[in-house]
């Protein structure tokens, strides 16, 4: 497994074995904490100097899942932000249900707190629908937003079917959550409060997403375990200006199996951000 920073083209973990075994742990950051926000503490951290991005992790992790992508970013002369959504990582959270929109504020609620008045936002799984939803409710703060592998509205999903890879990433999950959970016991009822989000929520339709003016990239891979691949292509015609990007060879868990492939994707989308919106700094 590469040392942060040191993530290139050739690493492949395809079969997530190495994240089973080791994570993908972060670099060590310029600036973390906590911030209270309605009813939680919300945990973020930063990273480098430039234009500001923010990272979003996927449903049932933390931030220590773009391991591989932080390093990268800064590298190319980014501000990285990640956050680990409330309930995740070393977020607490209140006993209301978890909704995407809740969670999009405490992203809001970061951005305020550090000054940062606006952001690219990439966004996996989960992490993509708060994303997009930020990108709808408050377009001024979003630079444009990285849509990986995610749903706008049930129907975008498959049946669930459980492999080894689904497996590997879910005891990955569950030992970090052990490890950095304020109440680390409770994953269980973790994992049950976030499906019950899932099951029912997002829910925008096409007239919802025809009002995104920010520039988007939705991005698919070929053998995504949870998200169909036609859903992918209906969102990326509803989105005003919206790129399809499908990532080859590769899964729902693109950034871990071949992070060195998934970064170029997202640094030249960034790239193409920049150039169209000089005022992102």
């Amino acid at each position: 497994m590469p040392t942060p920073g040191e993530t290139t083209m050739e690493f492949h973990d395809d079969d997530l074995r190495a994240f089973e075994a080791d994570g993908a742990a972060l670099p060590a950051p310029d600036d973390q904490g906590h911030l209270d926000h309605d009813g939680a503490r919300i945990w973020y951290a930063t990273y480098g100097s430039g234009p500001a991005v923010i990272l979003l992790h996927g449903g049932l992790g933390h931030s220590g899942n773009w391991g591989h992508q932080v390093p990268a970013l800064v590298a190319s002369g980014h501000r990285v932000l990640v956050i680990d959504s409330r309930g995740h990582g070393r977020s607490t959270r209140d006993s209301r249900p978890y909704s995407y929109e809740l969670m999009g504020s405490d992203v809001l609620a970061v951005m305020d707190a550090l000054r940062v008045e606006k952001a690219a936002v990439v966004g996996w799984s989960d992490g993509a629908c708060i994303a997009l939803i930020l990108a709808a409710q408050a377009p001024a703060r979003v630079a444009g937003v990285f849509f990986f592998g995610c749903n706008m509205d049930p129907s975008g999903t498959k049946e669930f079917v459980p492999t080894p890879v689904v497996d590997r990433c879910f005891a990955r999950h569950a030992k970090d959550y052990a490890a950095l959970s304020a109440t680390p016991d409770q994953f269980k009822p973790f994992v049950d409060a976030v499906g019950a989000m899932m099951k029912t929520q997002p829910n925008y339709t096409a007239g919802d997403l025809a009002g995104i003016r920010v520039p988007v990239a939705i991005v698919q891979s070929e053998h995504d375990e949870f998200i169909k691949s036609e859903h992918a292509e209906y969102l990326a015609r509803s989105i005003p200006g919206a790129e399809l990007i499908t990532l080859p060879g590769v899964s729902h868990f693109a950034p871990l199996q071949r992070p060195g492939e998934f970064n170029g994707v997202v640094r030249a989308f960034l790239d193409r951000v920049h150039g169209a919106d000089p005022a992102w700094s």
